[in-house]
């Protein structure tokens, strides 16, 4: 089980568990899914048609940016330990210091956003990665100091890669 929201005051109840369905606030989901390829699917929901594009996912903050119909919508995901962590007040226990950010997939540098020294708030653009014809922006994980850029300009990357060290 886990919620996605748009906005602190639209909250949705998944739960996936289900062998034979999934959930949405408790009741079960009916819709038809198509996978297009390249984070394109099609989906039919009571009875309307709908084209969507995943843009953007943060693994680690667990945040998703989708094209619905061409309308950019983001979404932010907590999964049963977020939920348990936050009933227990401890919502932010979950937050390291983290001091490198690495290549989430193989890929080809195609743009450095940040020098060494500078000040990065949570979410700054630092790196573009292209990887697999689109480029993702490579987010600050967290409030630091960019210690030292690890690659240059057109450096091919591997998964695991070390980019961007914090002080």
């Amino acid at each position: 089980m886990f919620q996605i929201s748009t906005a602190p005051d639209q909250v949705w109840e998944v739960d996936y568990r289900a062998t034979d369905a999934i959930t949405l606030n408790g009741q079960p989901l009916a819709w038809d899914v198509v996978d297009l390829g390249e984070g394109r699917f099609h989906v039919l929901y009571e009875g309307r048609s709908y084209n969507a594009e995943v843009v953007e996912i943060d693994h680690a903050t667990k945040n998703i940016v989708l094209k619905l119909n061409g309308q950019r919508v983001a979404l932010a995901a907590k999964d049963r330990f977020d939920l348990l962590l936050e009933r227990l007040g401890m919502s932010n226990a979950a937050a390291t210091k983290v001091n490198e950010l690495k290549a989430p997939m193989p890929g080809l540098i195609v743009d450095i956003r940040v020098t060494p020294g500078q000040t990065v708030q949570k979410g700054d653009p630092l790196l573009v990665l292209e990887a697999m014809k689109m480029e993702n922006i490579l987010k600050a994980p967290a409030d630091g100091t960019v210690g030292s850029v690890k690659v240059t300009l057109r450096d091919n990357v591997q998964k695991g890669q070390v980019l961007v060290q914090f002080a």
